[in-house]
């Protein structure tokens, strides 16, 4: 056979296996996931059943051969995600790549140590990538819009989270010095935990002020953590709502070149390395 028309079926063959797996706006990119998601369904209902222990003494031979399927099934799909994948290293060391190599793992590594088999859970987050099949063309799925939230709102996030900390170590410090080891605050890192459960509203009560001093404190810090966990909540809905309307123009068109994803509904060449958009 002539080279450059070898070259030319290889590059067809994997150029279909790579809408297949990695597009999910075609017909068999939404049945793969379709199929995908039940798969990755039924594996964490496994691994569930797998720990119920009158269940895993009847059934455990079938539930480890199962196990071992599903195991043997992505393992040869994250292989074929880096033959069809234009960059392959690049794809390995994307989010969803260390997900789905992390996914086939566990069961791996059971043979050496078997707990960690019930770590396959984290097939779970693969439903993150899958998912998109659900929403309409021209929308992001939530899954993007809250993880570019979140991204976009770390710097407002991280200056509120340092100020909230030092706030923390200022209630502890004062809680130690009012009420000290004879109420149970025998330092000042066991003052700040207290703080901390305090603040968060979580109140687990092993440690609790008596003095009058330290309970009208304890009053002021529970008042205080009300306000604080409304204010990243409101950070990330306003970046949630601009990304929201932005992402009404935006499709899941995926750039085969740098596998980028939030490209515009028409767009025809990526927005981050200029490489034709698949159509």
């Amino acid at each position: 056979m002539d080279p450059d028309r070898a070259r030319a079926l290889d590059g067809d063959w994997r150029r279909r296996l790579y809408v297949i797996i990695f597009e999910s706006e075609t017909p068999a990119g939404r049945l793969f996931d379709k199929w995908l998601i039940v798969a990755i369904l039924a594996s964490v209902a496994v691994v569930f059943l797998h720990s119920v222990e009158a269940i895993n003494e009847r059934y455990g031979g079938l539930l480890d051969g199962l196990e071992w399927f599903f195991t043997v099934l992505f393992t040869v799909e994250y292989l074929a995600r880096l033959l069809s994948a234009p960059q392959p290293w690049r794809y390995a060391r994307s989010f969803f790549g260390i997900v789905d190599l992390l996914s086939t793992l566990p069961t791996y590594l059971a043979l050496l140590y078997p707990p960690t088999q019930f770590l396959v859970d984290i097939r779970i987050l693969r439903l993150m990538r899958v998912l998109r099949i659900f929403k309409l063309t021209a929308y992001l799925d939530d899954a993007n819009l809250l993880r570019g939230s979140l991204v976009r709102s770390r710097r407002k996030i991280t200056v509120f989270v340092s100020a909230v900390l030092m706030i923390i170590v200022i209630l502890g410090t004062l809680m130690y010095v009012i009420e000290g080891p004879d109420y149970g605050f025998t330092s000042i890192p066991t003052s700040i935990y207290w703080a901390v459960v305090t603040v968060t509203t979580v109140g687990y009560g092993d440690v609790t002020p008596h003095t009058p001093l330290g309970q009208l404190l304890a009053t002021f810090a529970m008042l205080l953590g009300y306000g604080i966990l409304a204010v990243p909540t409101g950070i990330v809905t306003a970046e949630f709502t601009v990304q929201s309307v932005r992402a009404r123009t935006m499709s899941t068109k995926r750039c085969k070149n740098c596998l980028s994803e939030g490209h515009d509904s028409d767009a025809k060449f990526c927005k981050d390395c200029g490489a034709p958009l698949e159509t």
